[in-house]
C-alpha cells in the first residue's frame, strides 16, 4: 500500500482484509476486534515504518496470521494492540479502560519482549530472561511475539544489511526453535525461509534455484503417485478426507544437507499426505500402502503411539517408486492431528465459541512444556551472560532428538546426546549411579550416540559413582554441571 493514499484510505483497506478472518467470532467479538482496530488507528496515526508504508499495515499483518490460526479474542485484540503503549502517547493505562486485563497482560508481555536485542551478551541475556518469564505466565505472548516477528522479517529488505542480518540471525536462533518446541510448525517454516536469506546470502539463491529444480521435478513424478495413491485407497474401501502432496520448506531442507549429502538423498522433500477421520483408519491406511507401495521398513515411524515430544502424532512411512526411482514419504494422520501439527499449541486457544481452550486440548501435554520451566530455572541461576546464552543454546535450541524410556515415555534431547545424558535427564541419582545402557534392546557404550526413536534403558549400582572420563561423554549442560559438581564435592571429602 502506498503511503500516497490517506490514512483514511488506507485503513478502510485493511478493515477489509481483516474482516474476513475474523468471522468466526460470534458479533460481539466483532465488535470488540473493530474497536481496536479503530484505537490502533488512532494511536499509530499517520507514524510511517522504513520502508514509507503507514505502520498500521504492521499490527493488521501480524494479526491475520493468528487470526487464521483461529486464535481468541482476546489475543488477536492484543495483537492489533500490541505496539501501541510502546510506540505510541497511548499508555496501558488508557487501553485498560475498554479492553480487559487479560487483554492488558498479553499487551504488557509483548511490550517486555521488544527490548530482545543483539546489543552485547549482557543486555541480550537479560532480554531472553525477561521472555521466559513472560512465556511462562502465559503462551499466547510469545504467539503475538512469532507473528510480529514474521512481518517484520517480510519486510527486512528496507533496513541497512547489518540490520537485517542480526534479527534474521537472532529469529533463527531463538524464535524459530521456540516455534519448533511449541509444535507451532506454520510459523516456525514461515520463520526459517524469510530468515534464511539473510544469514546465508552467498548460497541463498542457487540453494533454492536447485531446491525448485527437484521439487518439481518430484511434482511432476507426484501427479501420477497421487492418482495411485487415491486409486489404492478406494480399492480397499477409504475415503479420506484430504491427499495432497506438500514441498518441503527451503531452510527445511538446507537443515537436512551436510557434506556428504545431496538433495536427491532427502527423502521427503516431496510428501503426500492423507488425512482420515479416525485413529483406526490411520493404520488402516498404513497397512493398504504397505500391500501396494515398495515400502522401505526400517524408515517407518509412528508417532501416534509415540508422539513427539513438542506433542506431534502421524504415521510417517517411505516409499520407493520404481518407475521414476525416486523416494516418497507418506503422512498420514487426522484432521485434529493435522491442526495441532500446524498450530502446536496454539490450537489449544484456537476461538471455540463462547469458550476457549477447548477443541485440540487432548494433545497438550503440560509434561511437554517443562522445558518452558526449565528455562526460566536456568535464568534464576547464577551464571555469567556467556554461561548462560551457552546454556541456552545448547540444551534448548540445537536440533533435538526424541527418545524413549522403556515406558514409552517421551525424552527431549539435544543432538549427539548419550545414554549418560539421557541418565541425567530421568534423575541426578540415575545418572549419578549409571553403570550400563540399553538402547533398542542391545547392550550399549554409555558415550554412543543417541538417535532419533531409540528405546534406552539404564542400568544402575548403588555403589557407582561419577568419574572424570564422564565429562568427555556428555553433551548436555545439565549433565556436565552435576558431574562436575559431584566430582568438586569428592575432592573436598
Amino acid at each position: 500500500m502506498s503511503t500516497q493514499l490517506t490514512l483514511s484510505q488506507v485503513s478502510t483497506q485493511l478493515w477489509q482484509e481483516l474482516l474476513p478472518h475474523i468471522q468466526y467470532f460470534d458479533q460481539a467479538n466483532r465488535d470488540l476486534v473493530e474497536l481496536a482496530f479503530t484505537q490502533m488507528v488512532m494511536a499509530h496515526n499517520t507514524d510511517q515504518r522504513k520502508s514509507g508504508e503507514f505502520y498500521i499495515i504492521h499490527p493488521v499483518a501480524a494479526t491475520i496470521t493468528l487470526a487464521e490460526m483461529k486464535m481468541d479474542a482476546s489475543t488477536i485484540v492484543a495483537t492489533l494492540l500490541h505496539d501501541v503503549p510502546e510506540d505510541t502517547t497511548v499508555t496501558l493505562k488508557d487501553l485498560a479502560k475498554d479492553f480487559s486485563p487479560e487483554v492488558i497482560f498479553l499487551i504488557e508481555g509483548v511490550t517486555k519482549l521488544s527490548k530482545i536485542r543483539y546489543e552485547g551478551e549482557q543486555l541480550y541475556a537479560e532480554n531472553l530472561r525477561k521472555m521466559f518469564v513472560a512465556i511462562s505466565k502465559d503462551l499466547r505472548v510469545v504467539f503475538i511475539k512469532l507473528a510480529d516477528r514474521l512481518h517484520n522479517l517480510s519486510t527486512l529488505t528496507h533496513l541497512r544489511p547489518d540490520k537485517q542480518y542480526r534479527i534474521a540471525l537472532e529469529s533463527l536462533e531463538i524464535y524459530a526453535p521456540i516455534a519448533e518446541r511449541l509444535g507451532i510448525s506454520s510459523l516456525q517454516n514461515a520463520i526459517e525461509d524469510e530468515a534464511f536469506q539473510y544469514v546465508h546470502r552467498d548460497i541463498y539463491n542457487q540453494f533454492v534455484t536447485n531446491s525448485n529444480i527437484e521439487i518439481d521435478r518430484r511434482n511432476k513424478i507426484l501427479d501420477r503417485v497421487l492418482i495411485k495413491t487415491k486409486l489404492v485407497l478406494t480399492n480397499h474401501g477409504l475415503a479420506p478426507q484430504k491427499v495432497y502432496g506438500r514441498a518441503k520448506k527451503y531452510y527445511s531442507i538446507f537443515k537436512k544437507l551436510d557434506n556428504k549429502s545431496d538433495l536427491t538423498q532427502i527423502y521427503d522433500l516431496v510428501a503426500i499426505r492423507i488425512i482420515v477421520s479416525n485413529i483406526e483408519d490411520c493404520y488402516y491406511t498404513l497397512s493398504c500402502l504397505q500391500q501396494e507401495f515398495e515400502i522401505i521398513n526400517h524408515r517407518t515411524k509412528d508417532y501416534i503411539a509415540r508422539p513427539k515430544a513438542n506433542g506431534y502424532q502421524s504415521l510417517h512411512l517411505t516409499a520407493y517408486d520404481t518407475e521414476s526411482q525416486t523416494y516418497f514419504e507418506f503422512q498420514i494422520r487426522t484432521e485434529d492431528m493435522h491442526e495441532f501439527a500446524e498450530y502446536g499449541v496454539a490450537a489449544h486457544f484456537a476461538y471455540k465459541g463462547q469458550q476457549r481452550g477447548q477443541g485440540s486440548s487432548q494433545f497438550v501435554n503440560t509434561e511437554n512444556l517443562k522445558w518452558i520451566k526449565e528455562l526460566v530455572d536456568i535464568g534464576q541461576q547464577e551464571l555469567s551472560p556467556e554461561e548462560y546464552l551457552a546454556k541456552v543454546r545448547l540444551d534448548l535450541f540445537n536440533d533435538r532428538i526424541f527418545v524413549f524410556t522403556p515406558k514409552n515415555h517421551t525424552i527431549d534431547l539435544p543432538t549427539g546426546s548419550t545414554p549418560l545424558d539421557f541418565a541425567f535427564r530421568i534423575h541426578e541419582d540415575i545418572g549419578s549411579r549409571t553403570i550400563m545402557a540399553k538402547v533398542n534392546n542391545h547392550i550399549a557404550r554409555l558415550s554412543d550416540t543417541l538417535k532419533n526413536g531409540d528405546t534406552v534403558e539404564i542400568l544402575t549400582d548403588k555403589r557407582q559413582r561419577p568419574n572424570a572420563h564422564w565429562l568427555e561423554w556428555v553433551k548436555t549442560k545439565s549433565a556436565r554441571s552435576h558431574i562436575k559438581t559431584y566430582l568438586k564435592r569428592g575432592d573436598r571429602d
